[in-house]
């Protein structure tokens, strides 16, 4: 393990932390992290607290969102949904309070919906099960199927509504041994019920939840006395005409095994951490029970076993197809020594396998994520542990004196306590940590996939390919994999994503298309060598996006449309048609699907114009695509972009004979030179060169020389690239850690990375670029922007558009850029 930044507050001279508070947090899967801290005026008489959440996304930790929540009490958790989007938080009042992205934005966020139980604090608290479960098989980790290596487990939702769809809402526990589920109707409405965990209601000083295959909720509890029994409830959620209902049932408990142990039978005397290993294991827990200077940590299973029967009935003749009966008890696993007093603890979010062939494979392999808990302690340390067996598996010492540090021991004894994590989360591939500090500091380490053991550079390049197509196939964020590629791996880890996206079925690469192509962006972008071609990729996203959209614009002439859409007979017709004359292709095509009216074909000018200059510049380039990788050098031997951009023009083609305006306007040298035949005539000839049916051939010399004409007889446009990406992964690439600070992007100018290629670079005076709508918005644009936390494609966050075609354009990006990746408003300082 090693830091990779840490993001602290500036001076605050009215308003400080309270460090004597917990301080809660949690990751989602597109690694947004939201932590909570308290702030005390000290000019206020009343010392009244305000109960912060802060989330931040982990490209961008300084661009912190910080929410006065307006609990009135101190905020005891905090928990997101699957799809990464929408924040609950519960305080000491037994309030919750769900909080959502305001249009659409990781740094403007809003309480949407609100349930509370008056005056009971709540200690734990979840998302129901969607019914989704995936398990990562490391067996299988060579296989050539995606289905093989990432099965889909049975699973059921907590509750679903008509047609099997799951039903969403929360469930919380309460420090009275009340559960309470509020349900979220179709119309938005909530359906809120509480119920006792069982008739003897005692108190709850800790909590944890989890869920079964079968559709139940798993509720642990324990009232903080290591001493008392550690309980379990099972919970089930309905709903009966229109009311919901909760029934609840006593399953086994356990005693802490500290207990028993006459060594230790007093020495732990609270229980300070009760958590299931994982939310879809409610079969295995893990408790830490402490004392003022130390813990011990203790592994429990629940197991069936055979019930044993008395002698009486052992003579009797069994009955053909007679069980023995049998029990559910718990076991201990194992548990650790005598330990520093641990502060928090972080549970692996990865749902690896952990049958005997995967573990052994994983061992072999030395593949870890998925397999370590990780333990925070009061000295400033974090310990990484197998999930399993407990044994260590990392170690980070932060504050804590290292072994054998002799410097340390000369050190002045500073006052008052080591600064230690009371907060802590796992990344979903578990290959990042975050980390709380009593100060309100964020730290981010990175977890190494063998844990510091060392590697081969093809093991390494597996493991990391591993994880990017589980984050592929999820559609997870994958920024906590790029933590660990180095410059050198990019060009082999994009190489060998590319050949096992090709082995999938056809379907599977359909789904997968954009996502992988944004993928290989993000590694691209990671190291200088590649830099051009990060262009590329973000290109044919853009590419793809305006070649769908153009077609779904075609309708079939008749009613009885055949099975064949007229963009796949468009696909179909310019595939087999090789000649370089764009009329003679139209020949062929059944003009009157083509027919549009003129408003949203002048309104999609800009779309069409970014399609023209796009083709002029790749022809105009082809001469200087040499040794150095230039943007534009990826598309030269892609045969589907260069036949998509064929096709684009031959609609096009055929839009302009009903609308000129609608053409995309080139400079050209002379009155009588036809712009749309002779780029289409080259691309046409460059596009024979690469095509997937053939061997792949170089550009013949009379196509280099008749490109290399090009800038004498069109304008060539200078395109506008993508700007280069102000996130923090380009600057991680050294050993050292950041020091940045919340609510200052400028604490990451000049920090590491090499210098930007000419093609990212802007000069102080450049137009701004609208890089979703195609447009120039000025060099100091008024207007409120926006921008990608992945790629940093800027557009504006209002629609200037008045036209229904470029409004579905822009719709269809409202939630997520091209690349997947989640909006964040810009700071003014950008306009």
């Amino acid at each position: 393990m090693e830091l990779a930044y840490v993001c602290d507050w500036e001076k605050r001279p009215k308003n400080t932390h309270c460090p004597s508070i917990p301080l809660v947090s949690s990751w989602s899967c597109r690694n947004l992290v939201a932590f909570t801290t308290d702030l005390k005026n000290d000019d206020d008489d009343t010392k009244d607290v305000s109960h912060m959440i802060h989330i931040i996304d982990t490209e961008h930790p300084w661009d912190v969102f910080s929410i006065n929540s307006g609990h009135s009490e101190v905020i005891s958790c905090l928990e997101w949904d699957q799809s990464g989007s929408r924040l609950l938080s519960a305080d000491g009042d037994g309030r919750i309070q769900c909080w959502s992205m305001s249009e659409h934005l990781v740094n403007s966020w809003e309480s949407a919906l609100s349930s509370s139980v008056d005056g009971d604090p709540i200690v734990a608290l979840s998302w129901l099960h969607n019914g989704v479960k995936l398990a990562l098989h490391v067996e299988m980790s060579g296989s050539t199927n995606f289905g093989e290596k990432f099965s889909r487990v049975k699973f059921s939702p907590s509750l679903t509504l008509f047609g099997g769809k799951p039903m969403e809402g929360w469930l919380a526990v309460t420090v009275s041994g009340l559960v309470t589920v509020s349900l979220l109707k179709p119309g938005g409405a909530l359906l809120t019920a509480s119920e006792s965990l069982c008739r003897l209601r005692g108190r709850v000083a800790l909590a944890d939840i989890a869920f079964t295959g079968g559709g139940n909720i798993v509720v642990a509890a324990t009232d903080g006395s290591s001493s008392s029994p550690v309980q379990f409830y099972k919970v089930v959620v309905s709903v009966v005409s229109e009311k919901c209902r909760i029934d609840t049932e006593l399953l086994p408990s356990l005693f802490l095994r500290c207990t028993t142990d006459p060594l230790r039978r007093d020495k732990y005397p609270a229980v300070t951490h009760l958590k299931f290993l994982t939310r879809e294991n409610s079969e295995q827990v893990l408790l830490c029970a402490s004392n003022q200077g130390g813990s011990i940590v203790e592994c429990w299973s629940l197991r069936k076993e055979g019930l044993p029967v008395n002698n009486i009935f052992q003579h009797r003749s069994p009955v053909v197809g007679e069980k023995q009966p049998t029990i559910l008890k718990w076991r201990i696993l194992t548990t650790t020594g005598d330990l520093e007093r641990v502060s928090a603890v972080a549970l692996p979010k990865l749902p690896i396998s952990i049958s005997n062939t995967d573990l052994k494979v994983a061992s072999d392999t030395k593949f870890c994520p998925g397999l370590g808990l990780a333990l925070a302690f009061h000295d400033g340390s974090i310990q990484i542990l197998h999930r399993l067996s407990l044994h260590t598996m990392g170690v980070f010492y932060g504050s804590a004196q290292r072994p054998g540090d002799d410097a340390a021991i000369k050190r002045p004894r500073t006052a008052g306590p080591a600064l230690h994590f009371k907060a802590l989360q796992f990344s979903w591939t578990s290959l990042a940590l975050a980390g709380v500090d009593g100060h309100g500091k964020l730290h981010m380490l990175r977890v190494s996939p063998s844990m510091g053991q060392v590697l081969d550079m093809n093991t390494t390049l597996r493991h990391l390919l591993f994880l990017l197509e589980y984050c592929m196939v999820t559609g997870y964020d994958w920024w906590d994999v790029l933590l660990h590629v180095q410059p050198s791996m990019v060009h082999n880890l994009v190489e060998k994503l590319h050949e096992e996206y090709m082995r999938q079925n056809q379907a599977l690469q359909q789904v997968l298309a954009t996502r992988i192509v944004a993928v290989k962006a993000s590694l691209c972008k990671l190291s200088t060598a590649t830099a051009a071609r990060a262009c590329d990729f973000h290109a044919k996203l853009l590419l793809i996006a305006i070649s769908s959209t153009l077609k779904s614009l075609l309708r079939p002439h008749v009613l009885n449309t055949p099975d064949k859409s007229p963009g796949d007979r468009l696909t179909e017709i310019c595939t087999k048609n090789t000649d370089t004359d764009i009329d003679k292709v139209m020949i062929n095509l059944k003009t009157e699907e083509f027919v549009l009216d003129g408003p949203p074909l002048q309104s999609l000018q800009q779309l069409i114009q970014w399609v023209g200059d796009f083709v002029l510049y790749l022809l105009a380039n082809l001469p200087n695509q040499g040794s150095a990788v230039r943007p534009g050098f990826g598309f030269m031997r892609d045969g589907a972009s260069l036949g998509m951009l064929r096709e684009m023009l031959v609609m096009i083609r055929i839009w302009g004979l009903l609308k000129p305006g609608c053409l995309p306007t080139f400079t050209a040298m002379s009155d009588n030179q036809d712009s749309m035949q002779l780029l289409f005539r080259l691309l046409t000839k460059l596009w024979l060169c690469s095509r997937d049916d053939g061997p792949p051939q170089e550009p013949d010399e009379s196509l280099i020389d008749e490109c290399c004409l090009l800038p004498s007889q069109l304008l060539v446009p200078s395109m506008d690239w993508l700007p280069v990406n102000d996130g923090i992964i380009v600057k991680l690439q050294g050993k050292l850690p950041l020091r940045l600070q919340f609510g200052k992007a400028s604490s990451l100018q000049g920090v590491g990375g090499a210098a930007p290629l000419d093609v990212f670079t802007r000069s102080p005076g450049a137009q701004k670029m609208d890089n979703l709508r195609c447009i120039h918005m000025g060099v100091s644009p008024t207007e409120e922007s926006k921008a990608c936390t992945r790629c940093g494609c800027v557009t504006m966050l209002r629609s200037p558009n008045k036209t229904n075609a470029m409004k579905q354009w822009e719709q269809r990006w409202i939630k997520n850029c091209l690349c997947g990746g989640l909006w964040r408003r810009m700071p003014p300082t950008f306009t």
